[in-house]
């Protein structure tokens, strides 16, 4: 396996455990991306700050582990990976990826996480479906196409 990273990808587990559960102790709610950012829209009065301050986090935790996580893990790149997509393309892709949660009633985190750890056999499905996809997905661009 190319770039294995063992050590970086435990803590980094141990944290969204922590964040995930965290969120359930403090306000009693999923830590499904997918759901919180939907939430937003309509915007339902008392309940839209903690989302957005959850949605803030993660693009503050993702500058945070890529400035910081090389200095601690030496198995931390320390350049940004190349991205072979236009910016259109990105979005594109990224809106396919929204609604498809939206049709399947919640994200990776949500089902993968919070689900898993609840035993909702829905997320077992779930997750099992995406798992097939990726693999699926991994051997055609790289075997196929």
């Amino acid at each position: 396996m190319e770039n294995f990273a063992p050590l970086s990808a435990t803590v980094g587990g141990l944290l969204i455990g922590l964040a995930t559960t965290l969120l359930w102790l403090v306000n009693g709610r999923t830590a499904g991306i997918s759901n919180i950012a939907g939430g937003i829209f309509p915007i339902r009065r008392g309940d839209e700050l903690w989302r957005f301050v959850f949605l803030a986090g993660l693009p503050i935790g993702a500058w945070i582990g890529f400035r910081f996580g090389p200095d601690v893990f030496a198995e931390v790149p320390r350049t940004l990976p190349e991205i072979g997509m236009t910016p259109l393309w990105l979005v594109v892709t990224g809106l396919i990826v929204g609604v498809g949660t939206r049709v399947g009633r919640g994200c990776t985190s949500g089902h993968g996480i919070c689900g898993l750890s609840r035993l909702s056999l829905r997320s077992f499905v779930a997750v099992g479906v995406f798992m097939a996809a990726a693999a699926v997905t991994v051997f055609v661009t790289r075997h196929v196409v």
